[in-house]
């Protein structure tokens, strides 16, 4: 076999290797990031949890109150959550504390849900990059569809 002929069959190989890489890639940076809040969201039993009292958001952040759910764990005059469009001032969050920190994150469904949206972006970005590269248009319309299925899902929570 001459190296004219095995060029063609190589550079397949290749791009769909490339293609493959950049979409394990993909997948396994929105897990990472979605695991570092979900974490707290779904392993709750060495968590505080309570609820949390907006006083002021600016334009990344909210502060308020917690007030602990549970007998022995200490009320805080300031915590902090990462703002989204379901936090504003006056509203009542359920939370859970961050071990060893004032950081809080939103708990229950909506909590889940808005702790794995990184894992919806890269699951869009993957049917996207599963479509155009490797041209298997039924696995890339399920990696689109459930990554805008559990975007949207965050956002009705929210």
């Amino acid at each position: 076999m001459s190296a004219a002929t095995a060029a063609p069959g190589l550079l397949l190989f290749s791009r769909r290797a490339g293609t493959v890489l950049l979409t394990l890639l993909l997948l396994v940076a929105g897990v990472w990031t979605s695991w570092s809040t979900a974490q707290h969201v779904m392993l709750t039993e060495d968590r505080e949890q309570g609820t949390m009292a907006v006083t002021r958001c600016d334009d990344t952040t909210c502060t308020g109150s917690f007030a602990p759910a549970e007998r022995g764990a200490k009320p805080r005059e300031r915590v902090v959550i990462d703002r989204s469009i379901g936090e504003h001032k006056g509203a009542k969050v359920p939370v859970a504390v961050k071990p060893g920190s004032h950081d809080v994150v939103r708990t229950g469904g909506p909590g889940f849900l808005h702790a794995w949206v990184p894992l919806g972006g890269a699951l869009v970005l993957a049917g996207v990059v599963i479509g155009g590269g490797l041209r298997l248009t039924r696995v890339a319309w399920g990696f689109g569809l459930a990554g805008g299925a559990l975007l949207v899902a965050s956002f009705a929570t929210l």
